[in-house]
């Protein structure tokens, strides 16, 4: 487990996530995350910290509309969205608004989010 930072395109929003990179990241398939490419990592809610731009999130709801896809009203990118899971509080990160990370070395798990 490491602590990473990353947020939008623009930078309004940053967040902080202690998360393991060497673990699959989930590659959905359902209409919202195949249209954005969201490559996803779930984490318990006290593994994340918003750090700025709170004011600056909007969100989307769709399906069940059980999860908030947060994403910054300026650029448009979602980098996070928030839910309840079977352990509690979750926070879906997108792992591609992360800070440095070297996508070639992630390990993808298909899901078929389509199902849903």
């Amino acid at each position: 487990m490491s602590l990473h930072t990353g947020g939008c395109q623009c930078k309004a929003v940053r967040y902080e996530v202690t998360l393991d990179l060497t673990e699959p990241v989930l590659e959905c398939n359902c209409s919202r995350c195949e249209a954005i490419g969201a490559l996803l990592s779930f984490v318990p809610a006290d593994s994340f910290t918003l750090i700025s731009g709170e004011a600056d999130l909007t969100d989307y709801r769709f399906n069940t509309k059980k999860i908030a896809h947060l994403f910054c009203k300026h650029c448009g990118v979602q980098a996070f969205g928030k839910g309840e899971g079977p352990q509690g509080s979750t926070v879906a990160v997108n792992i591609r608004t992360i800070d440095g990370v070297d996508f070639g070395a992630l390990t993808r798990k298909p899901f078929n989010g389509k199902e849903f």
